[in-house]
């Protein structure tokens, strides 16, 4: 007696791959040389000085054109975006790393981990859709501050009693900003490699939860 295989997992997998496939193609895309000429170059310029240049030669590395018309209301746009993906990468990195090696929330205890926890049912995806779009609706930028700056709510956000003064904040915009940069290529990294062999951190199985040591 035979039975028919689900095909659903096979199909999420599948999905899931082509959707890999599709962002590094994309994010190739972004290496390619761009014919640019001086007066794009001088244009970029105005960028030079902006926190997460490439650096110091290549200053405002924009190979694609994106803000080539020097507008900086446009720049702002795309850096406000480049770091709420970052904020969000960094959590996701943290989150999967912890929950494949065994971490949950109580009442998560069966749990799947990895990118199949997206496809194991909605009572799980639904909370997370509901704190980001709280978050989403709650944060607001502040108006003359620099982007991503969130500190227009009464909720608590910033760099508190880190930022001692202003070369301290821009240290830690930079730290931010290149930790959201790395953050993005490693979950797509994780992703990648656990739909090629089902392992995520490619040398080894998962992570040793770091529990500190009390008394002695």
């Amino acid at each position: 007696v035979t039975r028919a295989v689900p095909q659903t997992h096979s199909a999420n997998k599948t999905t899931m791959k082509t959707a890999i496939l599709t962002t590094l193609v994309a994010s190739a895309a972004a290496f390619a040389p761009a014919q640019t000429g001086k007066a794009s170059t001088a244009l970029n310029a105005a960028f030079d000085s902006e926190i997460g240049a490439a650096s110091a030669e290549l200053g405002c590395w924009d190979p694609l054109g994106f803000v080539t018309n020097g507008d900086q209301s446009r720049f702002d746009r795309l850096r406000s975006v480049e770091l709420k993906h970052g904020r969000v990468a960094m959590l996701a990195t943290w989150g999967y790393a912890t929950t494949w090696s065994g971490a949950r929330f109580p009442g998560c205890e069966d749990q799947v981990a990895g990118h199949q926890a997206v496809f194991s049912g909605p009572e799980f995806l639904v909370p997370v859709l509901l704190t980001a779009g709280f978050l989403e609706i709650t944060w607001k930028q502040k108006e003359g501050s620099f982007p991503g700056d969130f500190s227009a709510t009464s909720f608590p956000v910033g760099f508190g009693p880190y930022a001692r003064n202003e070369q301290d904040m821009i240290d830690l915009r930079t730290r931010e900003l290149n930790n959201g940069r790395a953050a993005q290529m490693g979950i797509l990294g994780m992703m990648v490699h656990e739909q090629l062999d089902g392992k995520p951190f490619i040398f080894f199985d998962k992570f040793d939860i770091y529990a500190p040591s009390v008394g002695n």
